[in-house]
């Protein structure tokens, strides 16, 4: 019986603690669209930047051997806009 009690204890706090981290996923996921909406033009080059990286890394060119270097610029830009985001996000709250 009291193996059933700390399972079940367990189980409950599990499930809390599982619900907590969908509900912080899930407001930051509204957060994200927030910000989204609040600067689309910065939404739309982080769409247009990921596409671009992806046509780059499927060329079988190396655009005059610029490739490389366009890849890793265009991905060091996306780590920074996305980072704005964050804080606009974060000051936004």
């Amino acid at each position: 019986m009291k193996r059933i009690v700390v399972v079940f204890a367990l189980s409950v706090m599990l499930g809390a603690a599982m619900l907590g981290a969908v509900m912080s996923s899930m407001a930051a996921a509204q957060t994200v669209r927030s910000e989204e909406a609040n600067h689309p033009r910065i939404a739309a080059a982080v769409r247009e930047l990921e596409d671009a990286v992806r046509y780059m890394e499927a060329a079988p060119h190396d655009f005059g051997g610029h490739k490389a270097a366009a890849i890793r610029d265009s991905r060091a830009a996306l780590v920074q806009l996305r980072a704005a985001m964050a804080y606009r996000a974060r000051m936004d709250r």
